[in-house]
């Protein structure tokens, strides 16, 4: 596996090896026991997979703040995305920055997205789909959102992104008042 520090202090890119012949491949997504030895000692509890039908689509900026806060390892099964983390750690010297990856089917990379990160993604290809990890069950009294045109976040998109209408109705980065300190 190999393991990319970011910009951002926690935020890393995975990109497991694969082992392919003419069938297709076989690669190891995550291994608690290689990641311990890489630092990365991560438990994660529950497994989330969604699928975005229209490339445009936008989920996010999300969080879940503490005391049910998420590490997410994110990686696209099927089609294409841009997936991006954003700092809200207060006192952070890189608060407000964000880090942008683009995860395929194809290129196999993930993206590690610790806590006091938000999270979001546009789907690049039609029926997308997400596969991602998480430290902590969901807890809808700890779901939180930022507006995702609010932290100057190149999505690489000129059309109308389709939204929900919770993201569309999310405060913006600078009306937002993170429950997470650095």
């Amino acid at each position: 596996m190999q393991i990319e520090d970011t910009k951002l202090s926690g935020v890393k890119i995975l990109t497991p090896q694969r082992f392919g012949d003419a069938r297709g491949f076989f690669s190891e997504s995550w291994s608690r026991k290689r990641m311990a030895e890489q630092g990365l000692d991560l438990d994660f509890v529950q497994d989330n997979h969604s699928l975005s039908v229209e490339v445009g689509t936008v989920r996010g900026l999300h969080f879940q703040a503490p005391p049910h806060a998420q590490d997410k390892l994110v990686r696209c099964g099927r089609g294409a995305l841009f997936d991006v983390a954003v700092d809200i750690r207060k006192g952070s010297p890189t608060y407000g920055q964000w880090i942008g990856v683009e995860l395929t089917a194809e290129n196999g990379r993930q993206l590690l997205v610790p806590k006091g990160f938000l999270h979001g993604f546009i789907t690049r290809a039609p029926e997308t789909e997400i596969i991602y990890k998480c430290t902590d069950y969901y807890a809808p009294d700890c779901d939180g959102a930022v507006r995702w045109d609010s932290c100057g976040i190149d999505w690489g998109f000129d059309g109308q992104p389709r939204l929900s209408a919770k993201d569309a109705a999310a405060p913006t980065l600078a009306e937002f008042d993170s429950p997470f300190r650095f």
